[in-house]
């Protein structure tokens, strides 16, 4: 295989990725269990949605292997599978944070926000 074969399979992995992630709902999700895996009715107490939309997330995230699940009697516990994606997530995570409470200036080069002025 060629380097160029070998970067596009990076970069389609990565968008890939990225589709999975783009929906706050899903980082939410991810953000919750990162501690600890939780069930549905706990997700449901910390994110604001309806049970079949979670549901839909949650089948999503584990389709793509970000997610594991167990059953316990009827209840499903859903847990972290994939730590790259929770330090992925963080790290993005953490810089907007930094950047949408405006208290630190950020250097140009290093913002994620697109057109974040300070």
């Amino acid at each position: 295989m060629t380097e160029a074969n070998e970067e596009d399979r990076v970069f389609e992995s990565a968008a890939e990725l990225f589709g999975v992630l783009a929906t706050p709902v899903r980082l939410k999700i991810i953000s919750a269990v990162c501690n600890g895996e939780r069930n549905v009715s706990e997700l449901l107490e910390q994110i604001q949605t309806t049970q079949p939309n979670m549901s839909q997330h949650l089948a999503t995230l584990y389709r793509a292997g970000i997610l594991g699940r167990r059953r316990d009697g009827n209840q499903i516990y859903y847990r972290l599978q994939s730590e790259k994606v929770a330090m992925l997530c963080r790290a993005v995570c953490t810089q907007l944070a930094v950047e949408l409470d405006g208290s630190e200036p950020v250097p140009a080069q290093e913002r994620l926000l697109v057109g974040a002025a300070r």
